[in-house]
């Protein structure tokens, strides 16, 4: 989501022409150093021949690194440097070790060194002027200048900071520049993370994440998996349609699949689609905590729906809705297609198999509040949860008839030690999970029930 062109500004580094434009001044201020020395008789008059080499010097480089086609490389920035390096321990010698004009060169390259190139490149560039010093020492020969003219010193002075300035204003549009692109590279991620966020909502957070997080590919590809496949309808959702307005009717839908949403979510069920008033959700992919822990988790989360539905259900009543809704629900466990399917331009993932259809076939078989699960769930799941056999039935892609069972409750729930009481009747409606109650809660709990009961017993 980031402009190519931000990046590319960011990842290159410096063009070569503000570099040949920086070498260019720096050999014409050592040429007209040259020149003054020797026109002020404080440099041998044979130095002459370093002037045209000083000013050819900077364009024949630059027509080298054209010619090879090294503009974009950092190792030929780094390397020019140091053969600037080199030449200036050169210079040095032929200023006849003038400390003026030496000093004001050494500057000049050290600034160059730290500013286009590194701390490395700093002291590798220092270690080369003091070894081109050395030989060219042994070279020339050594040679010392008395005291610089003035006018030496003031075109050498002047020269410098002409030097420095000119690179600092370059570095100082560079930082603009990188400043700039910085934030327009936070604005995007700031859109790029707002944008993929409303693209979330239109995917399974699990699906979402393994796609932005890199685990998963985006094209047309599926795999055989063992999962545990949930499907849900609302009993009486029809007749109710003919009753409510459209509005209405899509505001209590939308309230039903937020709920239930969030509860798949709390269970880590993959949430396929919403088709209608039905729900279809499975666990085992994209993450599988294997085929038994993912099993328990869908039927876990099928029981608390049943459950809360109960409480949407009395939520509805006192908004005015005479209809009594209810959950019907199927799953079944078993080896199914999942990935993407469609076309390179426009996928859907989901999954495919005969067990899906078990799956749709247990729920439309269901009665309202019942749960329908085949028997490889009930394998899966029956140390936990009470299930009563429900006989068989004969379902299209099946050779033999499938055993079925119906969900009761966790056997923990069932007896004296059940944490929830639930009870329905004309005028009165009442779901108590104490597992879920909050010491805070209690008390305001107990005054309600406490009044509720004083009430009916004056009735």
């Amino acid at each position: 989501m980031i402009p190519q062109n931000i990046v590319s500004n960011i990842d290159s580094p410096p063009s070569v022409m503000p570099a040949y434009n920086g070498r260019v001044l720096a050999y014409l201020i050592t040429s007209i150093t040259m020149a003054t020395g020797i026109l002020t008789e404080h440099f041998d008059e044979r130095l002459i021949w370093a002037i045209p080499v000083s000013l050819l010097w900077p364009h024949i480089l630059y027509f080298i690194i054209r010619y090879f086609k090294l503009d974009q490389s950092s190792t030929t920035r780094e390397n020019t440097l140091l053969i600037d390096g080199a030449l200036v321990g050169v210079i040095v010698v032929l200023y006849n070790f003038s400390v003026t004009a030496s000093l004001f060169a050494l500057l000049m390259a050290s600034f160059s060194f730290i500013v286009v190139g590194s701390m490395r490149i700093w002291l590798l560039g220092h270690l080369i002027m003091l070894v081109s010093t050395v030989i060219s020492s042994l070279i020339f020969g050594i040679s010392f200048a008395g005291e610089a003219p003035i006018l030496l010193k003031i075109v050498a002075a002047l020269g410098a900071v002409l030097f420095v300035s000119v690179t600092a204003y370059y570095t100082h549009k560079q930082a603009e520049a990188l400043h700039k692109a910085k934030s327009q590279i936070q604005q995007q991620r700031e859109s790029s993370i707002s944008l993929s966020h409303k693209l979330a909502k239109y995917l399974s957070p699990q699906v979402w994440q393994s796609i932005f997080t890199g685990e998963r590919d985006v094209r047309l590809e599926t795999q055989r998996k063992k999962l545990a496949i949930f499907f849900s309808d609302i009993k009486g959702f029809t007749e109710l349609a003919e009753e409510m307005e459209p509005e209405s009717l899509t505001d209590l839908l939308n309230t039903y699949f937020n709920e239930m949403s969030q509860i798949a979510l709390k269970y880590g069920g993959t949430i396929d689609k919403f088709i209608g008033d039905s729900i279809m959700i499975f666990f085992g992919d994209p993450t599988s905590r294997g085929a038994k822990e993912d099993t328990l988790a869908c039927v876990s989360m099928a029981i608390e729906m049943r459950k809360h539905m109960k409480i949407l259900r009395q939520k509805w009543q006192s908004q005015g809705i005479k209809t009594p809704l209810q959950i019907r629900i199927g799953i079944s466990t078993g080896y199914t297609t999942v990935g993407n399917f469609g076309a390179e331009n426009r996928m859907d993932y989901t999954i495919i198999g005969k067990e899906v259809n078990l799956a749709s076939r247990l729920e439309a078989l269901s009665e309202p509040g019942e749960i329908l699960i085949s028997y490889e769930t009930f394998s899966l799941v029956k140390d936990k949860v009470m299930c009563r056999d429900k006989g068989e039935i004969t379902v299209k892609g099946f050779a033999r008839p499938v055993p079925i069972y119906q969900i009761v409750d966790f056997r923990r729930d069932i007896g004296s030690g059940q944490s929830f009481i639930e009870h329905e009747a004309q005028g009165f409606a009442m779901y108590l999970d104490t597992d879920k109650i909050t010491g805070k809660d209690k008390e305001p709990i107990v005054r309600a029930l406490e009044r509720a009961a004083e009430k009916l017993k004056d009735e």
